[in-house]
């Protein structure tokens, strides 16, 4: 009977958001959703022992026990440390096991092959380990000084899962508790009692989520595995306002000279205002009145490149990419092509997209309608996106 150990304990403080990162959305699923489904389909793993923080318990054993995923048979608190969580996992462990496999939860792109590959390599040779080739040159260093160049050719990086025979993990734990040594990994644990740790090929897409752009990393890599199919979706926007005296005469975020301005509760950006309609339209989620009220006193005057860098974030959360938007103004006067480049500049940083994505054009109407008459701006959309 060979068991994992699932290490999910921890906070997610390098993440920088208020949910750790194993729980985070990853293409329409938690973290450790993803994980827990590689261990499922992997074979050579008979149970699982989740490891979680002690205030997650009864979440995650609603969330990710056995009624969703068949191996999970235990959902148990970790330690302070890393080593401490794998210790408490240890000890659900029965005596008979055979080999025990230990992965962290964040690493969500792990094959069932990958994990397959180490536990039989544990199981034949004691230890084994997930290991990729250095491709960078590695100095070693004293203070700020370079003191050798390593041999890239004898080192490798590794990853988890570490898969190791019971009786090898558990005397390697206790030996490193009775010393107080502390390791970052468990194989560094088994090498210190002179026992031999087998390097198994694993794959750079093994990633280890720590930062929002992993997340982005790894829906990458679930789309070229097939694990998630995206979406192609596209949206329109549409707005005109009335030009006035006595404002400012803002589009693409750019004040541009002019003895009259557009009349509005924002600063009035049309242009500005039908991509976040494309954007919001394309995703299915309103439309800016809906979002952003002309009843509220909280959007009186404010930048409308705000508002665009508002709806960036919600098209991330909604793990959505731009693909491409192109915009037209309507106007009479003034003459607006001096100052395009800058607008999609305004637009693409708000967005945090390449300004290659976006098109601005201008166009006068000869005179004819609302804007010929210079009575007013308008402005139209349409935009392109991914979504998972």
């Amino acid at each position: 009977m060979n068991y994992a150990i699932i290490l999910a304990a921890g906070s997610g403080k390098r993440m920088g958001t208020h949910i750790p990162k194993q729980f985070l959305d990853l293409a329409g699923r938690p973290v450790l959703a993803w994980t827990l489904t590689a261990f499922d389909r992997a074979d050579r793993i008979d149970r699982v022992v989740l490891v979680v923080r002690r205030e997650d318990i009864d979440t995650c054993r609603e969330q990710f026990g056995k009624k969703k995923f068949p191996k999970v048979v235990e959902v148990i608190s970790g330690g302070a440390e890393r080593q401490d969580s794998v210790a408490c996992g240890l000890q659900a462990i029965p005596q008979d096991a055979d080999v025990v496999a230990i992965h962290d939860g964040a690493r969500a792109c792990v094959t069932s092959e990958e994990i397959n590959a180490v536990v039989l390599a544990a199981s034949e040779r004691g230890a084994a380990v997930l290991g990729t080739p250095v491709t960078d040159t590695i100095k070693r260093v004293h203070g700020d000084q370079v003191a050798k160049t390593l041999d890239r050719s004898t080192l490798r990086a590794v990853q988890t899962p570490q898969a190791f025979r019971r009786d090898v993990i558990f005397r390697a734990h206790r030996a490193a508790r009775e010393s107080g040594y502390l390791g970052t990994d468990d194989t560094a644990l088994v090498e210190r009692l002179g026992e031999a740790v087998t390097i198994v090929p694993g794959q750079a897409d093994n990633i280890k989520i720590t930062s929002i752009e992993d997340l982005d990393m790894g829906l990458h890599i679930l789309e070229k595995r097939g694990d998630v199919t995206p979406t192609l979706r596209i949206g329109q926007g549409y707005d005109a306002h009335q030009l006035v005296e006595g404002r400012k005469l803002i589009l693409g975020g750019m004040h541009i000279p002019h003895e009259k301005g557009l009349l509005g509760h924002s600063d009035a950006d049309v242009l500005t205002h039908v991509i976040i309609d494309a954007l919001l339209g394309a995703l299915g989620a309103g439309d800016i009145g809906q979002l952003f009220p002309d009843t509220d006193a909280a959007y009186k005057n404010i930048s409308s490149l705000t508002l665009l860098a508002r709806v960036a974030r919600i098209l991330k959360e909604s793990h959505a990419q731009v693909l491409n938007v192109d915009a037209t103004v309507m106007a009479q006067r003034p003459k607006l092509s001096p100052y395009i480049k800058q607008m999609r500049e305004n637009m693409a940083r708000a967005l945090d997209i390449s300004v290659d994505l976006i098109s601005v054009k201008a166009t006068t109407t000869e005179h004819l309608g609302f804007v010929g008459r210079e009575e007013g701006i308008a402005a139209q959309a349409v935009a392109l996106i991914k979504s998972y």
